[in-house]
């Protein structure tokens, strides 16, 4: 069961994703720091770096954007020429360019962007110029799947692609051709922009927090949607009625004098979820500590001392700490590279079962991750696609008076 909480206030949108009563996602947007991943513009390149491969280009934000190489290339791979050309060779200063946001700016980086096109609607992503047809990976049913490529194949214009979302299971044909004509015809709205722009111009945004998060979550016969705001309510509701699912006696506006997140207990979670330390059941702990390039979370046994062998304790602390850390990564939105320090395990058979907890528990994310297993040294690899800074980027400002390094210098 998916339970999805709305809180609106002061023009700040929260909202936290229960899956079986355990707090999942959280998410914020405030109107001036609205999320750019997905957004189209036209650009001008500004500097081509060979060194690099890639390109810099301006779209009207305070960092020129990275455009590299691949990016440029054509999306289907049995297009793309056997030699990588160089960049120089597909763009130069001072072109126009049609660029879509993959990855927001984050610390000193601009964002980087693509001409790689994905426009998303409720059941399919209008892909122009891929030229293949996919299927989710999490639709499990060999029959369905094979029914879905062959709607896909059919409903495709020669030359585009598109991909069949998870929710378009079991969904009619013509509710899908429906969704991708609209697709469609936004990106001849954008291509009639483009031609008439002067750049840099954004040219299309995707839906803003709210209705992005009711489209793409709130999916499922057991989903519930609470509503803290009556106005969001009724835009939600207005959101509603043109999908086809029976959405009626699942969606709920939340009256009581006790706010909404602290009736479903989000704000005491969040507090106790997002400390540099946190602790497990067993009394052991975990410490994270977030760089911009990588994640290092340390496990230790911390009051946990088992009732067998240390090997024995060192398992269970890891197994529990797995669990953790999966929850973790989703909920903070962490990205790039994961580096645990699990405790050391001498048994092959113990670490085969920590690779599996970990691969387990990371399947309800949404974001691609990949679960790279254990280094020479010891340390567990796992790697997240990283598209916009994490919650405690966008939540959290370095201490003015250790600037962020949680320590105090005595010395003058």
């Amino acid at each position: 069961m998916r339970q999805i909480l709305i809180h609106r206030q002061e023009g700040m949108s929260r909202v936290a994703v229960l899956e079986d009563g355990r707090l999942a996602e959280v998410f914020a947007e405030r109107p001036e720091e609205r999320e750019r991943a997905g957004d189209i513009y036209l650009g001008t390149v500004m500097q081509v770096v060979p060194g690099l491969q890639a390109a810099f280009v301006d779209i009207g934000l305070t960092r020129n954007a990275y455009l590299y190489v691949d990016d440029l290339l054509p999306a289907h791979l049995a297009r793309q020429p056997k030699d990588k050309p160089a960049i120089g060779e597909l763009v130069s200063e001072g072109d126009r360019v049609l660029v879509q946001v993959k990855k927001e700016p984050s610390g000193t980086k601009g964002a980087r962007v693509t001409t790689h096109f994905t426009l998303p609607g409720r059941w399919v992503v209008y892909m122009p110029g891929a030229d293949y047809a996919a299927i989710s990976r999490k639709i499990v049913s060999s029959e369905e799947k094979s029914r879905l490529k062959r709607i896909g194949e059919q409903l495709r214009r020669p030359g585009d692609g598109l991909i069949l979302r998870t929710v378009a299971e079991g969904v009619p044909a013509d509710v899908l051709e429906q969704d991708l004509a609209g697709l469609c015809e936004a990106w001849q709205g954008i291509l009639e922009k483009a031609a008439t722009a002067g750049p840099p111009a954004l040219l299309y945004s995707d839906l803003e927090l709210i209705p992005r998060l009711v489209r793409d979550l709130f999916t499922g016969p057991a989903d519930e949607l609470h509503v803290d705001d009556p106005e969001t309510m009724k835009a939600i509701e207005g959101q509603l009625r043109q999908s086809p699912a029976d959405w009626r006696g699942r969606v709920f506006v939340h009256t009581e004098e006790k706010p909404l997140f602290a009736t479903f207990g989000i704000e005491e979670e969040l507090d106790r979820l997002f400390h540099r330390k946190l602790w497990l059941e067993s009394g052991g702990y975990l410490v994270i500590d977030q760089t911009e390039a990588l994640t290092v979370i340390d496990v230790n046994t911390g009051k946990y001392t088992g009732d067998t062998d240390l090997e024995q304790t060192a398992f269970n602390t890891n197994r529990e700490a797995a669990q953790l850390i999966a929850r973790l990564v989703r909920l903070r939105d962490l990205g790039g590279m994961i580096v645990v320090d699990f405790i050391d395990m001498e048994e092959e058979e113990h670490r085969d079962r920590i690779f599996e907890v970990l691969e387990a528990s990371v399947r309800p994310d949404r974001t691609r991750t990949n679960i790279v297993g254990w280094t020479k040294l010891g340390l567990f690899e796992m790697t997240r696609k990283k598209v916009r800074p994490s919650w405690e980027e966008q939540m959290a400002r370095s201490c003015s008076h250790c600037g962020g390094t949680g320590r105090i210098h005595l010395l003058p």
